[in-house]
């Protein structure tokens, strides 16, 4: 199996704890190097986030589990990037 590079994934997440909180948190989690999250919704009850993990051969179900433990949610994995390394998207005539 490839090693993944990059994953980013969106998350429901409750408000407790705090999306710095919750960031620094997930960011130990092993495999990780490093992680980026940003609030893309958020309502009364939870926050919906997008959350961007680098690292040389990343652990989705330990980064799954860590989110759990926080009370959060996987609601969709929105990007992979596997190989030797990150291949950066460019856009083409059919993006226009």
């Amino acid at each position: 199996m490839a090693t993944v590079r990059r994953l980013v994934i969106d998350v429901l997440k409750p408000h407790d704890p705090p999306l710095l909180e919750f960031t620094d948190q997930v960011a130990e989690t092993e495999s990780v190097e490093g992680v980026t999250s940003s609030l893309i919704e958020l309502d009364q009850e939870v926050q919906n986030i997008k959350l961007t993990f680098e690292g040389k051969d990343i652990d989705f179900a330990a980064i799954e589990e860590t989110i759990e433990n926080l009370g959060g949610s996987v609601h969709s994995v929105d990007q992979v990037a596997c190989g030797e390394y990150v291949v950066t998207d460019r856009r083409t005539l059919q993006d226009a």
